[in-house]
């Protein structure tokens, strides 16, 4: 748009040049004969427009300066100074058709046909020459207002529709808060109330054990039931928070609790390789998460089995694998949605990876996750 009023002035300055040295346009007229002054002038203060949004005073009064030296009233450049000029400020606006209409009536009377004297009455023929430079400042001090209206009422529908995202932002936030807090109560009351009854039992069982592996066996019960119910409260505590971004269980698991995590799976599994010491808290948490669900489902659905977990370095990526060897004796029909391998594979696409799951050829099953860079 910009460009297009600046063609426009200029043009217009050639066209008063050609009417200015004929008194009438002429297409064969050559540039040689062309008041060349007014060309270049009118030329340089329509390029000003480009400048007119930063600067609009100064601009405006470049062009009233033309405008006087041109005799034009009607000069392209001169309104749209004028127009910008009111769009920035109504009382601007108005102070600049003033002065428009002042500039504008001294070359009005500076064109009279008879060239009257300063002391001589201008007769009513001559009052026609009023409204044209009246009516030129009204329409540009009203367009410039109008582009200031409609940048206001843009404004506005931006800010309401900002408000209005809030407004349904905080709406999802107050639904999330109150499924979390429902979800938080049935933990609590189900699953913790649960779990504590197998820790008691266990205890019970412990102290009344006859043999050192029963004892073993109810000690093992009664530390994962603590260990379970302490992350469990943890868990309770975030989904009764109010749902925010920066929600973080806390403590979270680090590489250097997934040798322990191996040692105490009560499978034959071993650990081979391990998690770089530059990786990422939230690297470091995954592959915790993949282990520990891998070895879960290896003692639900392999009972007898072995396994081994393998960690392998590439370059800025890491590779995790869980393989296990098939079955001795068959498995407990425990319950299962495959969730958790739902959960690990969307652990794994949160850092760019990938997870593979499948039989191995010997019978078993592997789990494999490539993440392209441990440092994220």
């Amino acid at each position: 748009m910009d460009a297009l009023l600046v063609a426009i002035a200029a043009a217009t300055s050639w066209i008063h040049a050609l009417a200015t040295k004929r008194h009438e346009l002429d297409p064969h007229l050559s540039f040689a004969e062309l008041d060349q002054t007014l060309v270049v002038t009118g030329s340089a203060v329509a390029l000003l427009l480009f400048l007119r949004r930063r600067f609009p005073v100064p601009v405006f009064v470049l062009s009233l300066v033309y405008m006087a030296v041109a005799e034009r009233y009607d000069a392209p450049t001169v309104l749209v100074a004028l127009s910008t000029v009111a769009e920035g400020s109504l009382r601007r606006g108005v102070v600049g058709a003033l002065l428009y209409l002042g500039v504008a009536m001294s070359c009005q009377y500076w064109a009279l046909p008879e060239r009257v004297s300063h002391h001589s009455v201008v007769g009513p023929e001559h009052l026609w020459r009023v409204p044209p430079p009246a009516m030129a400042a009204f329409a540009a001090v009203a367009v410039g207002r109008l582009l200031a209206i409609r940048a206001g009422l843009t404004r506005s529908m931006a800010d309401l529709h900002e408000a209005q995202e809030h407004r349904r932002e905080l709406h999802a936030q107050a639904v999330l808060g109150r499924e979390r807090a429902q979800l938080a109560r049935e933990m609590h009351d189900v699953v913790s109330h649960q779990v504590s009854l197998i820790a008691v039992r266990a205890g019970a069982l412990q102290v009344g054990a006859d043999n050192a592996d029963t004892e073993e066996a109810a000690r093992t019960i009664r530390k994962l039931s603590v260990t379970t119910l302490d992350e469990l409260r943890h868990m309770v505590t975030l989904l009764r928070a109010s749902g925010g971004r920066n929600s973080e269980i806390t403590p979270q698991p680090t590489a250097e609790q997934l040798a322990e995590l191996v040692a105490g799976s009560g499978l034959d599994a071993r650990l081979v390789g391990e998690v770089p010491a530059d990786a990422s808290a939230a690297v470091q948490r995954t592959v915790y998460r993949i282990v520990q669900e891998a070895l879960t489902n290896v003692r639900k659905h392999a009972p007898g089995a072995s396994a081994v977990v393998e960690i392998h370095r590439s370059g800025p990526g890491l590779e995790v694998s869980v393989v296990n060897t098939a079955p001795t004796r068959p498995g407990l029909q425990l319950p299962s949605s495959r969730h958790g391998l739902i959960g690990l594979r969307e652990r794994a696409e949160n850092l760019d990876g990938a997870l593979t799951s499948g039989p191995a050829p010997d019978g078993g099953y592997r789990v494999h996750v490539a993440l392209p860079d441990y440092r994220k």
